[in-house]
């Protein structure tokens, strides 16, 4: 039908697509055939083969990949405080809440009561406040030894989160949604850029003895993104990691490993696309290796006492975190990009989760931790390390300005404001981001969500991250989905 015999009912707005009925049928028609297409190459692995495209040797998905852009970090060691830090009697000090204490908070401040538990009054920090280094940034005395290096540190003191339940709110921490099976930022982060020892892990992570957090592997999963790029766990006493001593000698050993691997190809080929199984052929490759490398990296006895006492190793608090920060820093030095680890496992008052009492429970988890973390971030300034590796401290969220009950002195969950702190490369030392409310309930000024931290963490490791993406499902993946900003006011 022409133009010019076309009804009036015809004309282009008539319809959404601005054709007539016979051209959406026939167009559409044609774009079965594409479907078709999909379906063929699907099944012979090109998306699979597209999908690494980017990696320089597609023989390893761990080879280190070029940056976005030029940046100083090459690391990451992430402290995670499972059970989430009470910001109030930490990191953010709110004198407000000494003049007003005893008073209730304002009905006009509205939230989710987590578990239903009672509310008390507002109540003042349980110990003192004290301004540290030359940028007087306020430390509580919970982390007298951190506060000695308030000058390499940046406080994010208005972070929020979705969700007041430890499990999804940790989930969210990790890997940006409080929904379980996204890839963890760690795996986002070798994807990304690889990892420069090919014999040892991309990604670490190393657990609290008295377990791990509530929501488990999700945290350190890949997600949908190869397997390749998953947390490889590390026991946080003992050989922390099993069975690296094989039973046989390495030449034997290695012909077993090259029939399997022979064997695991020749079923791969007539299975493209099974990334789960190119993962498993590579990580008994990775494993080989490993034999060989791991245990002197782990292998602390030859450090000097003196670094030694530094950490606080060989004594009771601090000799489980102490352990497992110098093994971070060895890690780092032999060039693992991401470590994780944890403070605190298992539930309740094994973590940092102080319902019962801030002050007995901070006083333990701090007194393991403040020595060894204070101890980390000398020794990677000593040995110059702390310019290409970035540390974090964060736990999932913070706790209410307010105790549980009438002169109880617990606190209870607060994912509405909270404090993450960052330190090392190119971070901007002796500064604070952003500002709760005068009681330190919600983030007030500069809100950061946890999209936005992490666009933060991915910008200071050279990746923009609107631009690091993994296709699935039909749709171009990453870690902050469509949301994020970059907190331009830390990065020096």
């Amino acid at each position: 039908m022409s133009n010019a015999n076309r009804p009036k009912s015809f004309e282009p707005n008539a319809f959404p697509c601005g054709k007539t009925r016979r051209e959406f049928v026939w167009e559409m028609g044609l774009g079965f055939t594409g479907t078709a297409l999909t379906a063929l190459l699907a099944g012979d692995g090109f998306f699979a083969r597209h999908a690494s495209a980017s990696t320089p040797n597609s023989s390893s998905p761990l080879s280190p990949k070029r940056s976005h852009f030029a940046t100083p970090i090459k690391n990451v060691i992430f402290l995670t405080m499972n059970g989430a830090p009470s910001h109030v009697d930490t990191f953010d000090y709110k004198p407000s809440l000494a003049k007003y204490a005893g008073q209730e908070l304002p009905a006009s401040f509205q939230f989710t009561n987590s578990g239903g538990r009672k509310k008390g009054f507002l109540t003042p920090a349980f110990r003192e406040f004290r301004p540290g280094g030359k940028s007087g940034l306020m430390i509580s005395d919970y982390f007298p030894k951190i506060r000695e290096h308030a000058d390499k540190i940046a406080l994010l003191r208005a972070c929020h989160t979705d969700s007041h339940a430890h499990g999804s709110a940790l989930v969210a921490l990790n890997t940006g949604s409080i929904f379980i099976g996204r890839p963890s930022l760690g795996s986002w982060s070798v994807y990304g850029l690889g990892t420069t020892n090919q014999n040892l892990p991309g990604y670490v992570v190393i657990l609290d003895k008295r377990g791990g957090p509530i929501s488990g592997q999700p945290n350190w999963s890949p997600g949908f993104i190869p397997a390749s790029y998953q947390g490889t766990l590390f026991r946080p006493t003992g050989d922390p990691v099993l069975d690296l001593h094989g039973s046989t000698d390495g030449a034997t050993q290695l012909s077993q490993l090259d029939l399997l691997a022979k064997l695991n190809r020749e079923h791969l080929d007539k299975r493209p696309g099974a990334g789960e199984l190119l993962a498993r052929i590579q990580s008994y490759e990775l494993a080989y290796r490993m034999q060989s490398e791991v245990p002197e990296a782990v292998d602390i006895s030859k450090e000097p006492r003196q670094t030694l006492e530094m950490y606080g190793v060989g004594k009771e608090p601090t000799n489980e975190f102490g352990r497992n920060c110098l093994v971070a820093r060895r890690l780092v030095e032999r060039g693992v990009r991401f470590i994780q680890l944890y403070s605190g496992g298992g539930h309740l008052e094994e973590t940092w989760d102080a319902h019962e009492s801030v002050e007995k429970n901070h006083g333990r988890h701090a007194g393991e931790t403040d020595q060894p973390i204070a101890a980390l971030l000398t020794d990677l300034e000593r040995t110059g390390l702390l310019e290409s590796t970035l540390v974090i401290w964060a736990g999932e969220f913070g706790r209410m300005p307010f105790t549980e009950g009438v002169g109880a002195p617990g606190r209870n969950h607060n994912p509405y404001g909270f404090t993450i702190w960052m330190a090392g490369g190119n971070v901007k030392g002796g500064t604070s981001y952003g500002e709760t409310d005068e009681f330190g309930f919600a983030a007030a000024v500069n809100r950061t969500h946890m999209h936005d931290i992490h666009a933060t963490i991915l910008a200071l490791m050279g990746m923009d991250h609107t631009a690091l993406t993994y296709f699935h499902q039909g749709r171009d993946e990453r870690l902050t989905d469509v949301y994020g900003n970059v907190v331009s006011g830390i990065i020096a």
